[in-house]
């Protein structure tokens, strides 16, 4: 897990116990990219565009994909992908919304503001697995960026 660097996956989760799922997922498909956790939306905003405690750092980080949770302290989940998808340098990278909700005015609303792929976490910990190991995958080996 990457505290500071260039991380191939920025992932955006609140919960603690849900960070080590999406962890322990990603290792059992064997993806050994590095991993940046921002535990809330003012942190992933931080490390994106340079701001905050990440102001003293060179510059801002793009990572390959970022795992973001909808409903989080201090920036919901959808003001960040607001700000992804509106910043020049960002609205290219990939973003995959895992969360719990299922609610239809939060998928519609994310498509909207240009998510990549919308997830419902499985409440079940091998289909869980099974869906990180599937959307990390495909977003670090299948899929061709831009960058």
């Amino acid at each position: 897990m990457s505290n500071g660097d260039s991380a191939d996956i920025l992932l955006v989760e609140d919960n603690p116990a849900d960070v080590e799922l999406t962890l322990r997922a990603l290792r059992k498909a064997n993806l050994a990219n590095p991993i940046h956790v921002a535990a809330d939306g003012a942190e992933a905003l931080d490390y994106l565009f340079g701001t905050g405690k990440d102001e003293a750092k060179s510059d801002a980080h793009h990572p390959r994909v970022v795992i973001l949770d909808l409903k989080l302290p201090k920036v919901s989940g959808l003001e960040v992908l607001r700000r992804i998808k509106a910043g020049p340098a960002t609205t290219t990278i990939p973003v995959v919304v895992l969360s719990s909700s299922r609610e239809a005015p939060d998928v519609k609303e994310a498509y909207a503001l240009g998510v990549n792929s919308y997830i419902v976490k499985p409440v079940d910990f091998e289909k869980f697995v099974e869906a990180v190991g599937t959307l990390g995958m495909y977003w670090l080996l299948l899929n061709q960026g831009p960058h």
